[in-house]
């Protein structure tokens, strides 16, 4: 079996407040990475996603706290190292794009220059061996080495989001974390990005964890899906056993609320009610307000992580199979 590159396990962040209330953002989050695989975290707003993110490469704000869980990184618990030994991971290890690159890059410095930052804060190379890698990357996401010296305004919104991947790639990471990268684009513009990212991974055999919402991209690229409700996984398994063979209610409301080609004809399923609020969650299992097969046991008994078939997980009581023990 491969080893995973990345192991995140029983992850739990909470977020203490001004008012004295805590948010629990996260609890008891479990998935793998693979070598070379597209996983995709989808859910609605605030379930969970991009905190999970933020919590593994170390950058929550002041408020949150990541209160237990490991995040096992080629083989390091990354949760367990200090702020120096995080900061030499970051970018040469693993890399993020953050969620809106049109606000993301610094408007005031040429964006050969916020590029060629990023290599030279690692002490990679020296300045022109750094200069001349700027331009390979620029060219790699489809943007004109002469480009490097204009100011993002002077940029597209896809120039943009291709040169937040440029510099994502600038230290040549494994690990890709991608925050809803096609957020603000239109329908041709996302398309480009997409196969941009699958290009780029199949040539650096780069392992990339996509946040999303969108469904239709969780089809088009990732080969795992974890959905999240709540700050908890509801499922988990290969995009093909999550498609074809929904387990978790709250998984096939998602997938019922996606238009399907094959079937156009069909009328198009909504979930009624809105998400928990982190500060007051529900008891028992967290989507039951909304949930319309719901029995007795599931307002009152967190339901446990259940291995239906090899290898697909789902927390629901209605479900039949081992509990899951990730080790």
């Amino acid at each position: 079996m491969t080893t995973p590159l990345l192991s995140v396990r029983n992850l739990t962040t909470e977020f203490h407040l001004p008012d004295g209330k805590v948010a629990r953002a996260l609890e008891d989050v479990s998935f793998d990475v693979l070598p070379g695989q597209t996983v995709g975290l989808v859910g609605e707003s605030g379930c969970g996603k991009t905190t999970t993110l933020m919590s593994v490469m170390r950058l929550l704000p002041a408020s949150g706290r990541i209160t237990s869980g490991r995040a096992l990184f080629q083989g390091r618990d990354l949760l367990q190292l200090s702020e120096p030994q995080m900061r030499a991971v970051r970018w040469k290890e693993m890399a993020i794009v953050f969620q809106g690159a049109m606000n993301a890059l610094n408007p005031v410095m040429k964006v050969g220059d916020q590029i060629r930052e990023a290599i030279e804060l690692h002490n990679l190379m020296d300045r022109d061996a750094a200069e001349k890698r700027v331009g390979e990357l620029l060219e790699m996401v489809g943007i004109q080495r002469a480009r490097r010296d204009q100011y993002p305004h002077q940029y597209s919104g896809g120039m943009r989001q291709r040169a937040m991947i440029a510099m994502a790639l600038a230290c040549s990471p494994d690990l890709l974390f991608a925050d809803e990268p096609t957020t603000a684009l239109d329908v041709m513009i996302q398309a480009q990005v997409l196969q941009l990212l699958k290009e780029i991974q199949k040539e650096l055999g780069l392992a990339i964890v996509m946040v999303t919402h969108d469904l239709g991209v969780v089809a088009e690229v990732c080969d795992s899906v974890v959905v999240m409700y709540g700050g908890k996984v509801a499922e988990y398994g290969t995009a093909d056993a999550i498609y074809n063979a929904p387990q978790h209610p709250y998984t096939r409301r998602l997938l019922a609320s996606f238009p399907d080609l094959n079937r156009p004809g069909d009328t198009l399923a909504s979930i009624p009610g809105t998400p928990p609020r982190l500060t007051d969650l529900p008891t028992g299992c967290r989507f039951h307000p909304r949930c319309d097969v719901k029995v007795e046991a599931c307002e009152t008994v967190s339901p446990p992580m259940l291995e239906t078939e090899p290898g697909h997980y789902a927390a629901c009581h209605l479900c039949q199979g081992r509990e899951a023990r990730f080790s």
